[in-house]
């Protein structure tokens, strides 16, 4: 998930001395196809983790009146990058460079909402914000994740900030693979604490004891219905996304909490690892809540799957028209309002070529991702065995972002 230098040494795990949790792991079931449909939502919120982060507190801004509060794992200020990947590497993740401070950027904030191109920040006056920063974390400056506790306060926000854990670059869960410290993929970390309870008591009250088995489903559902056009590989944003959906949440009022991953950290490398790990759908089942799991993914300019927070693929990245925010946002209307269906076409696509390749290969080129040291055919999620650079499989691809065995 690291936002700069893709192949940088990973950092070094830090042990953090804690009492054990008492939990049970409850996998994800496997996704089922399907579409986004009308539930009785009660309250939507958004929650993500670096450059999800970034993406979740531009949605709680430009959309302050769709999204009722937010959980944030390490990311800095609103629009801190300016549409320009240097502020973005060297002053909103390092500090090698001046970056704008809070008060210059929610003055950036009223005079957006004043042309109409972001909603009004005085929504933002009483609504729960959860930080997170890891003192382990070396990928974002703790200062930078400063600057977001600071903006949210300055417009009145309710801010709870933790940042206390030696914890590296990551999402953290009790059921997380990673050890605390470390910044390594899937970057799902555990670190002895439940901060996934803390973040959702802060945004939404008590919560429920987590589940030990899963009784909801996980909905399959196709992302271009929802982007622009018709196209979500034009913005960087994978054919397929998920929600988890509570069996309870099919006949009576749930919240909607909208979860963003973090670069290196989407569908198509990592597969469902997120979504298992994350520890949301444990509670999402205890309190009635569905968790919506959109994916991003690459593109020219945007080789780690990142989400747009620096203008890579639209300068309006950071406004209600951006093109990933609108996409995200019909989702959410989808789920809570019954928004349009997805479009159908009854044209065949085209049959691509056949690509002989290294399963290493096939994962770099981003056509397979690997989970568990076994590759999967992005998209249809057929194995391809082996994760090396001798075992070779043969695929095509039968839409964007959809790959399959020859």
């Amino acid at each position: 998930m690291r936002l700069r230098n893709a192949l940088v040494a990973l950092a070094a795990a830090i042990g953090l001395a804690a009492a054990s949790l008492s939990i049970s792991l409850a996998a994800v079931p496997p996704p089922q196809p399907g579409t986004l449909t009308k539930y009785d939502i009660t309250g939507t919120y958004v929650s993500g983790v670096s450059s999800g982060g970034y993406l979740a507190n531009q949605l709680h801004v430009a959309y302050s009146s769709v999204f009722q509060g937010a959980g944030i794992f390490s990311a800095g200020a609103y629009d801190c990058a300016q549409n320009n990947v240097n502020t973005a590497l060297l002053a909103c993740m390092d500090t090698f460079q001046a970056r704008k401070s809070p008060a210059e950027l929610e003055q950036l904030t009223r005079n957006r909402a004043a042309a109409g191109s972001v909603d009004p920040p005085q929504n933002l006056s009483g609504d729960p914000v959860w930080l997170f920063h890891g003192t382990a974390d070396d990928t974002v400056a703790r200062v930078v994740n400063d600057d977001l506790a600071t903006y949210y306060r300055d417009f009145g926000a309710r801010v709870a900030y933790h940042n206390t854990t030696a914890a590296g670059h990551a999402w953290i869960s009790p059921i997380g693979p990673n050890a605390c410290g470390a910044t390594a993929s899937p970057y799902v970390n555990k670190c002895g604490t439940d901060v996934v309870k803390e973040m959702l008591a802060h945004l939404a009250g008590p919560v429920n004891a987590a589940a030990s088995t899963l009784s909801g489903k996980l909905v399959q559902f196709d992302q271009n219905a929802y982007a622009p056009g018709g196209n979500a590989a034009s913005i960087s944003m994978g054919r397929d996304g998920f929600a988890y959906v509570p069996r309870s949440c099919e006949t009576g009022p749930c919240r909607l909490m909208v979860t963003l991953h973090g670069c290196y950290q989407y569908f198509g490398l990592i597969g469902n690892a997120l979504m298992d790990k994350a520890y949301l759908n444990e509670y999402a089942d205890t309190n009635n809540m569905i968790v919506l799991y959109p994916q991003a993914t690459t593109m020219t300019g945007n080789p780690r799957g990142c989400w747009d927070w620096w203008g890579y693929q639209s300068p309006q990245y950071a406004l209600k028209t951006g093109p990933q925010m609108t996409a995200v946002v019909n989702m959410v209307k989808a789920l809570s309002a019954g928004g349009p269906p997805p479009t159908t076409t009854t044209t065949t696509p085209p049959v691509s070529e056949c690509v002989t390749a290294s399963n290493y290969a096939h994962t770099v080129a981003a056509r397979a991702y690997v989970t568990l040291g076994q590759t999967y055919a992005l998209g249809s999620g057929q194995p391809l065995g082996l994760w090396n650079t001798f075992t070779t499989s043969t695929i095509r691809q039968t839409s964007p972002n959809h790959w399959v065995k020859c």
